[in-house]
């Protein structure tokens, strides 16, 4: 979603929209966005969101 949403995981209490029919082959590269998701939960557990890592992942995984 426009929030990063798309960023969760499923729960026990939530669906992902990773899953979502309309996102079936759509969000290539979402691989390394959770590598480098999980490095900065790991750093700043409870503290960075999901925007911030959407950021930062296309900051580091980008070559100009």
């Amino acid at each position: 979603g426009c929030d990063a949403s798309i960023l969760l995981n499923d729960t026990s209490t939530i669906v992902s929209e990773q899953g979502a029919l309309p996102n079936n082959n759509t969000i290539r590269g979402l691989d390394v966005v959770n590598r480098i998701k999980t490095a900065l939960e790991s750093a700043c557990p409870k503290t960075v969101s999901c925007a911030d890592i959407l950021a930062l992942a296309a900051e580091i995984s980008s070559v100009l």
